[in-house]
């Protein structure tokens, strides 16, 4: 019998209840893929399978795929989504870029603008950064106290389980970029007229922690990578393996989910014309 192949995901998975760490990683992708214009050609492809995959899941209206983009800056979650998600129509695709949070919002429970973002069924819902700033910048930068912060990788288990149950597929990803890479593009941002309102001067000081950041994803990847919502550490050094590695867990998610176009019930095609 032949033995079946395995999930092309799993090579990026972080797995669920074992140890993780960040150095064991390759943020450069060496081998994945046989050259930069072979992964080109292959994004090109599985985003274009994801927009038929799509439609289907928009027009049978039962479940829904969330797809967590978390990274330090310049990791590239804006070029994720242009490169595996713009083939796809506006109609059934929603992405949300999570900022600091407003007056209103500090005034609810963490995930209560999370959960309002979250898509509805039929609808693949992208988050550009997401709930994990919550257990990322709020820890290193001390915006909440250790005890909260604690608490919070559980809650956060509790509410993408309770996503789960209710036909919400999750996949996270954490592009996973080397110090050295991310000064390159800063300074690329600087020198580039075009691209300079991307350039925050507080970019530097959360450099300056790039060490304290490191440890809290590991923390944050290590408690909440589950059966039900599992992380995946991304090669985000060459844009062209990140896009090409996304692109192909979320096909391969989708086909996986294999929605369907419904079907008539009260009525037979083959009967009906129109005149």
């Amino acid at each position: 019998m032949k033995q079946r192949s395995k999930p092309f995901a799993e090579k990026f998975m972080v797995r669920p209840g074992r140890r993780f760490r960040l150095v064991d990683c390759d943020p450069g992708g060496d081998g994945i893929f046989a050259d930069k214009e072979e992964a080109k050609v292959l994004t090109a492809k599985d985003a274009e399978a994801i927009d038929g995959l799509q439609d289907r899941l928009y027009a049978e209206g039962k479940r829904a795929l969330l797809v967590v983009l978390q990274g330090i800056d310049c990791s590239g979650k804006d070029g994720t989504v242009r490169a595996v998600f713009n083939t796809c129509g506006p109609i059934g695709v929603r992405i949300t870029a999570f900022k600091a949070p407003s007056a209103e919002e500090l005034a609810q429970d963490y995930l209560w603008r999370v959960h309002k973002a979250c898509p509805p069924r039929g609808f693949i819902g992208i988050f550009n950064r997401s709930h994990y700033e919550d257990v990322l910048v709020v820890k290193v930068r001390g915006l909440a106290s250790p005890e909260a912060v604690a608490r919070r990788y559980d809650e956060i288990n509790a509410f993408e389980k309770h996503l789960s149950g209710n036909g919400t597929r999750i996949l996270k990803f954490m592009l996973n970029i080397s110090k050295q890479e991310q000064a390159v593009r800063l300074r690329e941002r600087i020198a580039t007229p075009d691209k300079r309102w991307k350039f925050n001067p507080g970019d530097l000081e959360d450099r300056k922690l790039w060490n304290d950041y490191m440890k809290a994803y590991e923390i944050a990847l290590t408690r909440c990578s589950t059966s039900h919502a599992p992380w995946h550490v991304i090669p985000a050094d060459r844009n062209w393996v990140r896009n090409a590695v996304i692109s192909r867990i979320v096909r391969e998610t989708l086909e996986e989910m294999a929605p369907q176009y419904p079907q008539p019930k009260d009525w037979n095609p083959a009967r009906i014309k129109v005149v």
